[in-house]
């Protein structure tokens, strides 16, 4: 049993001491984020004891139920580099826990080990370019066939999060008995890294979000993760804990984003007195702190959910696309008011807020678009009545 008061103590004291001031150097003064200051910050956070809040202790990590990560990565995420740092960051965070409860044996030690420790990373290429899959997974176009003793994948994705430097790539692709998924590593022949997409959203993911492409791509059938035709199912295990691990990173931000809106109007003065003593603003401050309330406890009902249910029963699934869709926009909307509240100074990097609310927008894309989710929510409240 972990003392969770004292690992979110832990967590906090390490982020504003070594990941912080890193920070700064990625977002304001042009450091690039990649493979060698992501093993650097991991070292750190192993030597402060937070490594691993989604991982195994077997491979390093700390054994957290989802409950108990919402408040560790809510620490976390106080920094745009924290989740990273504590390797619970996208997409291997998902990956971690799809290869934990599908892959087999063998894919386990070869794959997810590795993975969990912190040694690399990894993708997931499901989204394709038109006419293909985006959120609607039936209309994946990336197709495998079956060939003696394995398959050859063709087909096109972009973003593919992580790709450049990933070790493997969790590839979905149609076959003749349905998507499938397949462990593809990054030296296999066929596969290819295609150009890094100029996203808004670039200060925090080594790798970027890439295209990428299958061309006559052969993997042996050991290559296989679960069973073939399974693989939209089998996304079902993974996409809930994901959304919700999502949802408490970027609460982490939306409440710093907040301490930093507060110190600052409480420093400044305008029209003879404090901001904080204007009434408008004091409005601003009451909408944020409703917010960051709000959405942690539709975090900790769906974590509580998960523990109880497991992440591929309806009611998690329910409750996380609930989480993921308001804590996204509940972010948004702190974050903005925090720029709005910086006055002028909002709009320059040197305060960080402005750099907090650009790379959140994509947050209500990633993992599902709030439209989408929303109709997801419905259908299941009205499938509920009839």
């Amino acid at each position: 049993m972990h003392n969770i008061a004292d690992l979110v103590e832990r967590t906090t004291q390490f982020i504003d001491e070594q990941v912080v001031p890193v920070e700064r150097e990625v977002v304001v003064d042009g450091r690039v984020m990649d493979d060698a200051l992501r093993l650097e910050l991991q070292k750190l956070a192993r030597e402060a004891g937070v490594f691993g809040p989604l991982s195994d202790p077997r491979y390093g990590g700390l054994g957290l139920n989802t409950a108990e990560q919402a408040q560790v990565l809510e620490a976390a995420g106080a920094s745009l580099l924290g989740p990273l740092s504590l390797n619970a960051w996208a997409p291997d965070d998902g990956n971690i826990h799809l290869l934990a409860h599908v892959a087999n044996e063998e894919q386990q030690r070869r794959y997810l080990a590795p993975l969990a420790a912190g040694e690399v990373r990894s993708a997931i290429a499901m989204t394709e370019p038109a006419p293909g899959a985006g959120s609607d997974p039936g209309m994946l176009r990336t197709y495998a066939r079956e060939t003696d003793g394995g398959w050859v994948i063709d087909g096109a994705k972009h973003f593919c999060t992580g790709a450049q430097g990933a070790a493997f790539v969790i590839c979905v692709a149609n076959t003749d008995d349905g998507a499938t998924m397949f462990l593809v590593d990054a030296d296999n022949p066929g596969f290819r890294v295609g150009r890094r997409m100029p996203t808004m959203d670039y200060t925090s993911a080594p790798g970027g979000h890439c295209e990428v492409f299958f061309e006559e791509c052969e993997v042996p059938d050991s290559a296989v993760l679960g069973a073939v035709g399974q693989g939209l199912p089998l996304a079902q295990v993974r996409l809930a804990p994901s959304r919700l691990v999502f949802a408490m990173n970027w609460l982490g931000l939306a409440v710093r984003g907040h301490h930093l809106a507060l110190r600052h109007i409480n420093s400044r003065t305008s029209f003879g007195a404090p901001i904080a003593e204007h009434g408008m603003a004091q409005a601003l401050v009451a909408d944020s702190e409703m917010d960051i309330v709000a959405a942690r406890g539709v975090i900790r009902t769906a974590a509580e959910t998960i523990d109880a249910h497991g992440p591929t029963a309806s009611q998690s699934r329910h409750e996380a696309s609930i989480a993921k869709t308001f804590v996204s926009e509940a972010v948004w909307r702190v974050l903005d008011r925090a720029v709005q509240l910086h006055g002028g100074l909002g709009v320059c990097e040197d305060h960080l807020v402005a750099r907090f609310l650009i790379e959140a927008r994509a947050f209500r894309i990633y993992e599902g678009p709030s439209e989408v989710l929303r109709t997801s929510i419905a259908r299941r409240a009205l499938r509920a009545h009839r």
